[in-house]
C-alpha cells in the first residue's frame, strides 16, 4: 500500500516551493493547473493534466518513489466547472456532487490500496477557514465536505504557513486545523517547509526504501 500525504496552505504560503530540494530525477510531478514552479529547477517526470485516469496510470507506472499532485483541489474544481452547466437542477446537482466526491475518494483509495508500499503521494491543496475558525482543505461546498471528509483519509497532514521571516510546516494541530502526524515522527510542531526532509522522515519512520534518483 502507498502512503497519501496531505499538504494544505494559503496561496503564497510556500506549498509548491517546498519541492525545491528534490533532485530533478527523483520526483514525479502532476501539475494540475500547468502553472510554472516558483523556482528554476524542472523535474524530468512532469505531467500537466487534471484527468483522473491519466493521473492514476502515471502514478502506477512511474518508477519514482515520491509523487506530488500539485493543486490537487483543482481536480474537484475543474471537474465541477466542466459539468455544472449541463447537469440541470435538483437531482442532477446532487448527482454531480456525488461524482466529484467519488472521483477524488477513489484516487486517494487507489494510492492507499494499489500502489507499492514505498511510494508516497503528496496531495497539495489550498486551505479554507470557516466561520468557526476551523481550517481544512478547500473544496467547493458543504455538500462535498459532508460526503467525503478528505482529511480523515490521511494519517499525515501538514499545514504550510508563513510569517514575516519564514515559511514552515505545522506538524500538529493547534486545535483549529487538521494537522496531524504519527507519534514521534516529528519532534517539533513547526519544521522548515522542505518536502524532501519530510519525505526522508516518513521513509525512516515506516522503514521504506529511500527515494533517490529513479530511472
Amino acid at each position: 500500500m502507498g502512503i497519501p500525504v496531505l499538504i494544505i496552505g494559503k496561496s503564497g504560503s510556500g506549498k509548491s516551493t517546498s519541492l525545491r530540494n528534490f533532485n530533478e530525477r527523483e520526483l514525479a510531478l502532476v501539475n494540475v493547473l500547468s502553472k510554472p514552479l516558483p523556482f528554476r529547477k524542472k523535474f524530468e517526470s512532469t505531467m500537466d493534466t487534471d484527468d483522473y485516469g491519466k493521473i492514476i496510470k502515471s502514478i502506477q507506472l512511474t518508477k519514482k518513489k515520491s509523487i506530488v499532485i500539485d493543486d490537487a483541489g483543482y481536480l474537484i474544481t475543474n471537474h465541477f466547472m466542466s459539468k455544472h452547466s449541463t447537469c440541470g437542477g435538483g437531482n442532477g446537482v446532487f448527482n454531480l456532487y456525488n461524482e466529484l466526491g467519488d472521483y477524488f475518494w477513489n484516487l486517494i483509495e487507489y494510492v492507499k490500496n494499489k500502489l507499492e508500499k514505498d511510494k508516497i503521494v503528496y496531495f497539495i491543496m489550498h486551505e479554507n477557514t470557516d466561520e468557526n475558525g476551523d481550517t481544512k482543505p478547500k473544496t467547493i461546498g458543504k455538500l462535498l465536505d459532508e460526503k467525503v471528509c478528505i482529511e480523515g483519509m490521511f494519517t499525515i497532514a501538514l499545514r504550510c504557513m508563513s510569517d514575516n521571516t519564514r515559511h514552515f510546516f505545522r506538524t500538529q494541530s493547534d486545535g483549529s486545523d487538521i494537522c496531524k502526524t504519527p507519534l514521534e515522527m516529528f519532534e517539533e510542531k513547526e519544521i522548515d517547509n522542505d518536502l524532501k526532509i519530510v519525505d526522508v522522515k516518513i521513509r525512516e519512520y515506516y522503514g521504506l526504501n529511500q527515494g533517490g534518483e529513479q530511472q
